[in-house]
């Protein structure tokens, strides 16, 4: 792996240091997704916030459930996509197939799990 020119003056320097430039098109794709995570991680934020703050007449216990579990994957979701970017950019650097990726799925998963919660809120109330 060759030393990219200015590499030691971008960060993180564990990315950029590694192999070669790449096709500016592929690496704009991967921080343009990096933001839609980002994007992704303040909706659900937002949606745990408003979920509790509006008080629907739901079960509270399973309201405030579902809140935490959409402000805490909100949360982590940023730190995520951070090492997913780093990631996908290392093997654009390198060359390497690009990893396979298992966070939509894991995000899928968390919004199944807060309707499920949300569902049987507004059934048991």
């Amino acid at each position: 792996m060759s030393e990219v020119a200015g590499a030691g003056r971008r960060f993180p320097g564990s990315v950029f240091r590694v192999g070669s430039e790449p096709d500016a098109r592929f690496s704009l794709a991967n921080e343009r997704t990096f933001l839609a995570w980002i994007r992704t991680s303040l909706a659900l934020v937002a949606g745990g916030v408003a979920l509790e703050t509006l008080g629907l007449d739901m079960q509270p216990g399973l309201r405030l459930a579902a809140s935490i579990v959409l402000i805490v994957s909100g949360t982590l979701l940023p730190l995520i996509a951070w090492a997913w970017w780093m990631r996908i950019e290392r093997a654009l650097r390198s060359g390497s197939p690009l990893p396979a990726t298992i966070v939509g799925v894991v995000l899928a998963g968390v919004v199944a799990v807060v309707g499920v919660l949300v569902l049987l809120g507004v059934l048991l109330r």
